[in-house]
């Protein structure tokens, strides 16, 4: 009895020494200069900038010029900057990481210098975005606009915006060429202003101006090279302010990414199209403009650039010509610019332009419109 508790007595006495807790098996080790370590998941890397998931601190971003090395067990592909990515796949390695490189320890076994990494990407996602084909309702991205305005005075009435802008491509990351893109936008104006007529002694009726604006267009691109893809589409337009009732366009073409880099891009497309315009028809005697049958051509471009401060700038112009009636074209001009406010809240303000050489008899030419409103961006 007192021999078992003289040796617990002992034992309580002697000074605890700190041991150091093992990475879990599976998980990549960060080791930085000044010795301290991370461990968790090493996902991915853009340049000489790591992304970490930390078991603790969550994701962490870090730069190669902090770190003396990184460990893992996982199979990373490696990517040179400038290197010509193509369709072809690139096999995963395990690496081991350094402050100056990045070691391929199983394979070619070659040693890449920090400042030439592109990209490291792990294994498993690059295989997935390089052959994965995700459903139709995944993978979209884009945005949300609504903006509203209301008069309640001698005069009233109201004029509402609403648009949508979606895109997918697939696949979705900068390291890979693409192999689609598809997208749908749709904008809608709508307004009505009563103008009772002051004084009014005989009580005629009262003025009312509507305006009714609307446009959607879908397309699908499909990539031959990097940059060069075949496109099919289609457009529908009401505009009650040049007379038409209803525009349909059914066309393909090609399509050229002329300018791709991280803060812009510029595409120049071309296509032949089938068109048909329906105008407002009115009762006899009252002379109605003839709807048409159309063939024609449609050569456009599009442009985006990211500004300081996250601002986005975007431009695109369109000319649509057609060859059974020549006088039938039409041009569309539009400039945006998307100021982030809060998240995923945005303040957008767009200048469109719309000319039809052809409007319904009594109608002008041009359509204008300056539409502000609260974008929401989806991710």
């Amino acid at each position: 009895m007192y021999l078992a508790l003289g040796l617990i007595a002992c034992l309580a006495s002697r000074p605890t020494v700190a041991q150091k807790k093992p990475a879990a098996p599976g998980s990549d080790v960060v080791v930085f200069k000044n010795g301290d370590r991370l461990t968790g998941t090493l996902e991915s890397s853009v340049g000489s900038d790591l992304v970490f998931k930390s078991d603790i601190f969550g994701d962490l971003t870090i730069s190669m010029e902090d770190i003396k090395e990184v460990r893992s067990p996982n199979s990373f592909v490696v990517l040179k900057k400038n290197e010509k990515v193509t369709r072809k796949p690139t096999p995963a390695t395990t690496i081991e990481i350094t402050d100056d490189s990045v070691k391929q320890t199983s394979g070619a076994g070659e040693t890449v210098p920090a400042k030439s990494i592109g990209y490291i990407v792990d294994g498993a996602t690059y295989n997935k975005e390089l052959n994965g084909n995700p459903g139709p309702f995944k993978g979209w991205n884009g945005a949300i606009t609504g903006g509203a305005t209301v008069l309640q005075s001698t005069s009233y009435g109201q004029s509402f915006t609403a648009g949508v802008s979606l895109f997918r491509t697939i696949p979705d990351v900068a390291y890979l060429p693409l192999r689609t893109r598809t997208t749908f936008n749709l904008l809608e104006t709508y307004g009505k202003l009563t103008q009772p007529v002051v004084p009014n002694p005989t009580h005629l009726p009262d003025s009312v101006a509507k305006t009714n604006i609307f446009h959607t267009d879908f397309e699908h691109d499909k990539y031959l090279t990097s940059r060069f893809y075949l496109l099919g589409g289609l457009a529908y337009d009401h505009n009650y302010s040049q007379g038409l009732d209803f525009q349909q366009i059914y066309g393909g073409g090609a399509g050229y990414t002329i300018l791709l880099d991280a803060v812009q891009q510029l595409d120049a497309k071309a296509a032949l199209h089938y068109e048909r315009q329906n105008f407002i028809q009115y009762a006899p005697p009252a002379i109605s403009s003839q709807n048409q049958n159309l063939i024609g051509s449609t050569i456009g471009e599009t442009y985006k650039r990211k500004l300081p401060a996250k601002i986005l700038f975007t431009q695109s112009g369109t000319y649509i010509q057609s060859w059974n009636n020549t006088d039938a074209w039409s041009a569309i001009g539009a400039f945006g610019l998307t100021l982030p406010v809060y998240h995923r809240l945005a303040l957008s303000v767009n200048f469109l332009d719309n000319y039809l050489n052809n409007p319904a008899l009594g109608y002008n030419k041009n359509s204008l419109q300056f539409v502000t409103g609260v974008t929401y961006t989806l991710r």
